[in-house]
Protein backbone atom coordinates (compact mmCIF):
# COMPACT_ATOMS: atom_id res chain seq x y z
CA UNK A 1 0.00 0.00 0.00
CA UNK A 2 1.45 3.45 -0.62
CA UNK A 3 2.11 5.82 2.04
CA UNK A 4 0.90 8.93 2.44
CA UNK A 5 4.15 10.88 1.88
CA UNK A 6 3.77 8.91 -1.43
CA UNK A 7 0.52 9.37 -2.71
CA UNK A 8 0.48 13.33 -2.09
CA UNK A 9 3.03 14.71 -4.23
CA UNK A 10 4.65 18.48 -5.02
CA UNK A 11 2.33 20.81 -7.30
CA UNK A 12 3.10 21.03 -10.47
CA UNK A 13 5.74 23.32 -10.63
CA UNK A 14 5.45 23.97 -14.30
CA UNK A 15 1.74 25.08 -13.93
CA UNK A 16 2.47 26.92 -11.10
CA UNK A 17 5.42 28.62 -12.50
CA UNK A 18 3.77 29.53 -15.90
CA UNK A 19 0.80 31.06 -13.78
CA UNK A 20 3.31 33.41 -12.10
CA UNK A 21 4.89 34.16 -15.41
CA UNK A 22 1.49 35.14 -16.47
CA UNK A 23 0.23 37.30 -13.86
CA UNK A 24 3.79 39.22 -14.36
CA UNK A 25 3.28 39.76 -17.50
CA UNK A 26 -0.42 41.10 -16.67
CA UNK A 27 0.43 43.64 -14.33
CA UNK A 28 3.18 45.20 -16.59
CA UNK A 29 0.87 45.02 -19.84
CA UNK A 30 -2.21 46.51 -17.20
CA UNK A 31 0.13 49.18 -16.41
CA UNK A 32 1.62 50.01 -19.93
CA UNK A 33 -1.89 50.00 -21.30
CA UNK A 34 -3.46 52.08 -18.77
CA UNK A 35 -1.26 54.54 -17.22
CA UNK A 36 -2.14 57.72 -19.26
CA UNK A 37 -5.84 56.95 -19.00
CA UNK A 38 -5.69 56.44 -15.70
CA UNK A 39 -4.31 59.71 -14.78
CA UNK A 40 -6.39 61.37 -17.22
CA UNK A 41 -9.72 60.11 -15.90
CA UNK A 42 -8.83 58.84 -12.01
CA UNK A 43 -5.75 61.26 -11.33
CA UNK A 44 -3.64 58.34 -10.52
CA UNK A 45 -1.67 56.70 -13.42
CA UNK A 46 -1.54 53.60 -10.99
CA UNK A 47 -5.12 53.43 -10.45
CA UNK A 48 -5.88 50.04 -12.50
CA UNK A 49 -2.48 48.33 -11.76
CA UNK A 50 -3.37 48.91 -8.02
CA UNK A 51 -6.61 47.17 -8.67
CA UNK A 52 -5.30 44.87 -10.10
CA UNK A 53 -2.73 44.22 -8.07
CA UNK A 54 -5.11 43.58 -4.90
CA UNK A 55 -7.19 40.78 -6.89
CA UNK A 56 -3.96 39.02 -8.00
CA UNK A 57 -3.27 39.22 -4.42
CA UNK A 58 -6.67 37.52 -2.89
CA UNK A 59 -6.72 35.51 -6.30
CA UNK A 60 -3.13 34.17 -4.89
CA UNK A 61 -4.31 33.36 -1.23
CA UNK A 62 -7.71 31.60 -2.76
CA UNK A 63 -5.39 29.46 -4.73
CA UNK A 64 -2.88 28.79 -2.32
CA UNK A 65 -6.21 27.33 0.42
CA UNK A 66 -7.99 25.86 -2.34
CA UNK A 67 -4.29 23.92 -3.40
CA UNK A 68 -4.49 22.59 0.10
CA UNK A 69 -8.16 21.89 0.88
CA UNK A 70 -8.77 18.14 -1.16
CA UNK A 71 -10.41 18.99 -4.03
CA UNK A 72 -12.58 15.55 -3.36
CA UNK A 73 -14.80 18.03 -0.91
CA UNK A 74 -15.83 19.87 -3.89
CA UNK A 75 -17.64 17.02 -5.65
CA UNK A 76 -19.81 16.77 -2.18
CA UNK A 77 -20.49 20.45 -2.46
CA UNK A 78 -21.12 20.47 -5.98
CA UNK A 79 -25.31 20.99 -5.86
CA UNK A 80 -24.86 23.85 -3.03
CA UNK A 81 -21.95 25.85 -5.35
CA UNK A 82 -24.55 25.52 -8.42
CA UNK A 83 -27.43 27.01 -6.21
CA UNK A 84 -25.10 29.50 -4.78
CA UNK A 85 -24.26 30.02 -8.39
CA UNK A 86 -27.92 31.17 -9.49
CA UNK A 87 -28.28 33.25 -6.10
CA UNK A 88 -25.75 35.30 -7.50
CA UNK A 89 -27.07 35.75 -11.16
CA UNK A 90 -30.34 36.04 -9.78
CA UNK A 91 -29.26 39.18 -7.28
CA UNK A 92 -28.14 41.13 -10.41
CA UNK A 93 -31.97 41.27 -11.31
CA UNK A 94 -32.80 42.31 -7.78
CA UNK A 95 -31.49 45.84 -6.85
CA UNK A 96 -27.70 44.49 -6.82
CA UNK A 97 -26.87 44.86 -9.68
CA UNK A 98 -24.27 47.32 -11.31
CA UNK A 99 -23.62 48.99 -14.52
CA UNK A 100 -20.11 50.15 -13.69
CA UNK A 101 -20.29 52.47 -16.54
CA UNK A 102 -21.32 50.31 -18.89
CA UNK A 103 -25.20 49.43 -20.22
CA UNK A 104 -24.91 45.85 -19.48
CA UNK A 105 -25.77 44.97 -15.99
CA UNK A 106 -23.21 42.22 -15.03
CA UNK A 107 -21.61 43.32 -11.45
CA UNK A 108 -23.10 42.71 -8.55
CA UNK A 109 -22.22 45.64 -5.91
CA UNK A 110 -21.42 44.29 -2.32
CA UNK A 111 -20.50 47.33 -0.34
CA UNK A 112 -16.63 47.94 -1.39
CA UNK A 113 -16.83 44.78 -3.50
CA UNK A 114 -17.98 44.46 -7.15
CA UNK A 115 -18.33 40.92 -8.92
CA UNK A 116 -18.52 39.42 -11.93
CA UNK A 117 -21.00 36.68 -11.35
CA UNK A 118 -20.47 35.26 -14.65
CA UNK A 119 -16.85 34.09 -13.87
CA UNK A 120 -18.12 32.47 -10.40
CA UNK A 121 -20.92 29.98 -13.04
CA UNK A 122 -17.65 28.92 -15.25
CA UNK A 123 -16.63 27.27 -11.68
CA UNK A 124 -19.64 26.57 -11.18
CA UNK A 125 -21.09 24.57 -13.83
CA UNK A 126 -17.69 22.27 -14.30
CA UNK A 127 -18.03 21.18 -10.77
CA UNK A 128 -21.53 19.99 -10.65
CA UNK A 129 -21.47 18.63 -14.37
CA UNK A 130 -17.71 16.75 -13.41
CA UNK A 131 -19.54 15.67 -10.14
CA UNK A 132 -23.06 14.66 -11.82
CA UNK A 133 -21.46 12.86 -14.59
CA UNK A 134 -19.11 11.06 -12.21
CA UNK A 135 -22.30 9.45 -10.44
CA UNK A 136 -21.78 5.87 -10.10
CA UNK A 137 -26.00 5.86 -11.60
CA UNK A 138 -25.06 7.74 -14.75
CA UNK A 139 -24.67 5.80 -17.59
CA UNK A 140 -22.90 8.35 -19.82
CA UNK A 141 -23.83 6.66 -22.80
CA UNK A 142 -27.59 7.35 -21.75
CA UNK A 143 -28.75 11.14 -23.21
CA UNK A 144 -31.74 11.08 -20.67
CA UNK A 145 -29.53 10.34 -17.72
CA UNK A 146 -26.46 11.93 -18.56
CA UNK A 147 -26.92 15.05 -20.32
CA UNK A 148 -30.09 16.27 -20.00
CA UNK A 149 -30.21 17.76 -16.55
CA UNK A 150 -26.51 19.23 -17.61
CA UNK A 151 -27.83 20.63 -20.70
CA UNK A 152 -30.68 21.98 -18.77
CA UNK A 153 -29.12 23.49 -16.15
CA UNK A 154 -26.23 25.22 -18.50
CA UNK A 155 -29.21 26.34 -20.60
CA UNK A 156 -30.74 28.13 -17.86
CA UNK A 157 -27.14 29.93 -17.11
CA UNK A 158 -26.84 30.76 -20.58
CA UNK A 159 -30.26 32.82 -20.49
CA UNK A 160 -29.35 34.56 -17.35
CA UNK A 161 -25.85 35.36 -18.49
CA UNK A 162 -27.27 37.29 -22.01
CA UNK A 163 -29.62 38.86 -20.01
CA UNK A 164 -27.11 41.09 -19.01
CA UNK A 165 -26.26 40.77 -21.55
CA UNK A 166 -22.85 39.19 -21.75
CA UNK A 167 -23.84 37.12 -24.84
CA UNK A 168 -19.67 35.99 -24.77
CA UNK A 169 -19.56 34.20 -21.77
CA UNK A 170 -22.37 32.98 -21.59
CA UNK A 171 -21.50 30.99 -24.66
CA UNK A 172 -17.76 30.29 -23.07
CA UNK A 173 -20.10 28.78 -20.35
CA UNK A 174 -22.02 26.42 -22.72
CA UNK A 175 -18.36 25.72 -24.82
CA UNK A 176 -16.65 24.96 -21.30
CA UNK A 177 -19.27 22.69 -19.77
CA UNK A 178 -20.44 20.91 -23.18
CA UNK A 179 -16.33 20.07 -23.67
CA UNK A 180 -16.26 18.22 -20.46
CA UNK A 181 -19.61 16.10 -21.30
CA UNK A 182 -17.59 15.26 -24.59
CA UNK A 183 -14.67 14.53 -22.44
CA UNK A 184 -16.85 12.39 -20.29
CA UNK A 185 -17.22 9.70 -23.22
CA UNK A 186 -20.71 11.13 -24.80
CA UNK A 187 -21.37 9.56 -28.24
CA UNK A 188 -20.78 11.75 -31.09
CA UNK A 189 -24.20 11.10 -32.66
CA UNK A 190 -25.61 13.16 -29.10
CA UNK A 191 -22.93 15.45 -29.46
CA UNK A 192 -23.94 16.56 -32.45
CA UNK A 193 -27.65 16.60 -31.58
CA UNK A 194 -27.04 18.63 -28.44
CA UNK A 195 -24.99 21.37 -30.89
CA UNK A 196 -28.23 22.04 -32.87
CA UNK A 197 -29.71 21.88 -30.18
CA UNK A 198 -28.36 25.35 -29.17
CA UNK A 199 -28.41 27.05 -32.89
CA UNK A 200 -31.55 28.19 -32.61
CA UNK A 201 -31.83 30.19 -29.29
CA UNK A 202 -27.96 31.28 -30.17
CA UNK A 203 -30.19 32.73 -33.78
CA UNK A 204 -32.74 34.27 -32.08
CA UNK A 205 -30.67 36.15 -29.28
CA UNK A 206 -28.50 37.14 -31.82
CA UNK A 207 -30.78 38.63 -34.55
CA UNK A 208 -33.25 39.89 -31.74
CA UNK A 209 -30.48 42.74 -31.32
CA UNK A 210 -29.30 45.42 -33.41
CA UNK A 211 -26.09 45.74 -31.75
CA UNK A 212 -25.35 42.42 -32.25
CA UNK A 213 -26.28 41.81 -35.65
CA UNK A 214 -23.91 45.17 -36.41
CA UNK A 215 -21.04 43.17 -35.03
CA UNK A 216 -21.65 40.45 -37.17
CA UNK A 217 -22.20 42.45 -40.32
CA UNK A 218 -18.74 44.78 -38.63
CA UNK A 219 -16.90 41.53 -38.89
CA UNK A 220 -17.67 40.57 -42.11
CA UNK A 221 -16.18 44.31 -43.56
CA UNK A 222 -15.03 46.18 -40.46
CA UNK A 223 -14.07 49.50 -43.14
CA UNK A 224 -17.34 49.57 -43.81
CA UNK A 225 -18.15 51.60 -41.24
CA UNK A 226 -14.13 52.40 -39.33
CA UNK A 227 -15.67 55.27 -36.95
CA UNK A 228 -18.88 53.63 -35.29
CA UNK A 229 -19.23 49.76 -35.18
CA UNK A 230 -15.55 48.71 -36.93
CA UNK A 231 -13.70 51.12 -34.91
CA UNK A 232 -12.08 48.55 -31.77
CA UNK A 233 -11.29 46.03 -34.14
CA UNK A 234 -9.74 48.60 -36.78
CA UNK A 235 -7.58 50.61 -34.20
CA UNK A 236 -6.88 46.77 -32.54
CA UNK A 237 -5.71 46.33 -35.98
CA UNK A 238 -3.52 49.33 -36.31
CA UNK A 239 -1.99 48.67 -32.87
CA UNK A 240 -0.25 45.11 -33.81
CA UNK A 241 0.64 45.95 -37.52
CA UNK A 242 3.39 48.33 -36.28
CA UNK A 243 4.85 45.67 -33.59
CA UNK A 244 6.28 44.12 -36.14
CA UNK A 245 9.01 41.54 -34.73
CA UNK A 246 10.27 43.15 -31.61
CA UNK A 247 7.64 45.78 -30.89
CA UNK A 248 7.71 49.52 -30.25
CA UNK A 249 9.13 49.07 -27.21
CA UNK A 250 7.17 48.87 -23.14
CA UNK A 251 5.38 51.86 -22.80
CA UNK A 252 5.93 52.98 -26.05
CA UNK A 253 2.49 51.86 -27.72
CA UNK A 254 0.49 54.26 -29.08
CA UNK A 255 -2.91 52.78 -30.02
CA UNK A 256 -3.54 53.11 -26.05
CA UNK A 257 -3.60 56.98 -26.21
CA UNK A 258 -7.33 57.26 -26.44
CA UNK A 259 -7.85 55.35 -29.41
CA UNK A 260 -7.92 51.86 -28.44
CA UNK A 261 -11.30 51.84 -26.32
CA UNK A 262 -10.09 49.57 -22.72
CA UNK A 263 -6.68 49.00 -23.66
CA UNK A 264 -6.52 47.09 -20.25
CA UNK A 265 -8.94 44.74 -20.52
CA UNK A 266 -10.63 43.07 -23.62
CA UNK A 267 -8.07 44.01 -26.23
CA UNK A 268 -4.57 43.92 -24.15
CA UNK A 269 -3.57 41.77 -26.66
CA UNK A 270 -3.73 44.24 -28.99
CA UNK A 271 -1.02 46.13 -26.69
CA UNK A 272 0.97 43.39 -26.44
CA UNK A 273 1.46 43.19 -30.10
CA UNK A 274 2.31 46.64 -30.15
CA UNK A 275 4.98 46.99 -27.59
CA UNK A 276 6.52 43.50 -27.67
CA UNK A 277 5.83 42.77 -31.37
CA UNK A 278 5.46 39.64 -32.75
CA UNK A 279 8.03 37.86 -30.25
CA UNK A 280 6.23 39.20 -27.75
CA UNK A 281 2.92 38.02 -28.48
CA UNK A 282 4.05 34.68 -29.61
CA UNK A 283 5.91 34.10 -25.92
CA UNK A 284 2.51 34.82 -24.68
CA UNK A 285 1.01 32.62 -26.39
CA UNK A 286 3.25 29.54 -25.54
CA UNK A 287 2.69 30.50 -21.87
CA UNK A 288 -0.84 29.57 -22.28
CA UNK A 289 -0.10 26.60 -24.47
CA UNK A 290 2.14 25.40 -21.71
CA UNK A 291 -0.04 26.17 -18.89
CA UNK A 292 -3.37 24.53 -21.32
CA UNK A 293 -0.87 21.24 -21.73
CA UNK A 294 -0.03 20.88 -18.12
CA UNK A 295 -3.67 21.52 -17.41
CA UNK A 296 -4.93 18.39 -19.75
CA UNK A 297 -1.35 16.35 -17.98
CA UNK A 298 -2.99 17.02 -14.77
CA UNK A 299 -6.40 15.72 -16.02
CA UNK A 300 -5.43 12.42 -17.60
CA UNK A 301 -3.30 11.32 -14.47
CA UNK A 302 -5.92 12.41 -12.04
CA UNK A 303 -7.24 9.32 -9.65
CA UNK A 304 -10.99 9.00 -10.42
CA UNK A 305 -13.08 10.15 -13.01
CA UNK A 306 -14.52 13.43 -10.94
CA UNK A 307 -11.12 15.02 -10.39
CA UNK A 308 -10.21 14.17 -14.37
CA UNK A 309 -13.79 16.03 -15.81
CA UNK A 310 -12.55 19.03 -13.37
CA UNK A 311 -8.93 19.32 -13.79
CA UNK A 312 -10.17 18.79 -18.08
CA UNK A 313 -13.23 21.85 -17.55
CA UNK A 314 -10.99 24.44 -15.56
CA UNK A 315 -8.46 24.00 -18.60
CA UNK A 316 -10.66 24.23 -21.21
CA UNK A 317 -12.43 27.36 -19.92
CA UNK A 318 -9.16 28.74 -20.32
CA UNK A 319 -8.48 27.98 -23.61
CA UNK A 320 -11.82 29.05 -25.20
CA UNK A 321 -10.87 32.28 -23.24
CA UNK A 322 -7.79 32.60 -24.76
CA UNK A 323 -8.98 31.43 -28.15
CA UNK A 324 -12.11 33.87 -28.57
CA UNK A 325 -9.83 37.18 -26.81
CA UNK A 326 -6.68 36.38 -29.63
CA UNK A 327 -9.29 35.56 -32.19
CA UNK A 328 -11.76 38.93 -31.02
CA UNK A 329 -8.37 40.92 -30.79
CA UNK A 330 -7.44 39.78 -34.63
CA UNK A 331 -10.36 40.68 -36.00
CA UNK A 332 -10.96 36.33 -36.84
CA UNK A 333 -14.43 36.65 -34.94
CA UNK A 334 -17.21 39.60 -34.57
CA UNK A 335 -15.95 41.67 -31.36
CA UNK A 336 -17.13 40.16 -27.45
CA UNK A 337 -16.05 40.89 -24.40
CA UNK A 338 -14.06 38.47 -23.12
CA UNK A 339 -10.67 39.13 -20.81
CA UNK A 340 -7.22 37.32 -21.33
CA UNK A 341 -7.02 35.14 -18.44
CA UNK A 342 -4.58 36.21 -16.04
CA UNK A 343 -3.59 39.43 -18.37
CA UNK A 344 -6.28 41.35 -19.04
CA UNK A 345 -7.56 43.59 -16.08
CA UNK A 346 -10.53 42.65 -14.45
CA UNK A 347 -10.76 41.63 -10.78
CA UNK A 348 -13.66 38.92 -11.10
CA UNK A 349 -11.33 37.43 -14.30
CA UNK A 350 -8.42 36.94 -12.45
CA UNK A 351 -9.86 36.17 -8.58
CA UNK A 352 -11.72 32.94 -10.42
CA UNK A 353 -8.96 31.65 -12.94
CA UNK A 354 -6.27 31.88 -9.78
CA UNK A 355 -9.26 29.88 -7.84
CA UNK A 356 -9.48 27.40 -10.90
CA UNK A 357 -5.56 26.87 -11.00
CA UNK A 358 -5.65 26.32 -7.30
CA UNK A 359 -7.97 23.21 -8.14
CA UNK A 360 -5.91 22.10 -10.75
CA UNK A 361 -2.46 22.50 -8.42
CA UNK A 362 -4.69 20.63 -5.42
CA UNK A 363 -6.08 17.71 -8.20
CA UNK A 364 -2.14 17.82 -9.58
CA UNK A 365 -0.83 16.51 -5.97
CA UNK A 366 -2.68 13.37 -6.25
CA UNK A 367 -2.71 12.66 -9.38
CA UNK A 368 -1.28 9.35 -10.91
CA UNK A 369 2.55 8.69 -12.28
CA UNK A 370 2.97 8.31 -15.73
CA UNK A 371 2.48 4.94 -17.45
CA UNK A 372 6.46 4.67 -18.21
CA UNK A 373 6.92 5.26 -14.44
CA UNK A 374 4.45 2.87 -13.18
CA UNK A 375 6.20 0.23 -15.75
CA UNK A 376 9.91 1.41 -14.46
CA UNK A 377 8.62 0.66 -11.19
Amino acid sequence: MMSNSRSVKQYDRTLLMVTFLLLAIGLLMVFSASFVMAEESRGDPYYFLKRQAMWVAFGLIAMYLLSKVNYRLLKRFSIPILLFNFLLLGMIYSGFGSEMGTEARRWLALGPVVLQPSEFSKLALVIFTAAYLSSRRVNIQNFWTASLIPIVLVGSTFFLIQLQPDMGTALVVVAGTMLVIVFAGMPVSQVAGLTLFFVPPLAYFTLKEDYRMQRLFTFLDPWADPSSSGYQVIQSLYALGPGHIFGAGLGRGKQKLFYLPEPQNDFIFAVIGEELGFIGAVAVLLLYLILIWRGFQISLRAPETFGSLVAAGITFMIAVQVLVNVAVVTGAVPVTGINLPLISAGGSSVFFTLVGIGILLNISRYGRETAVRREAA
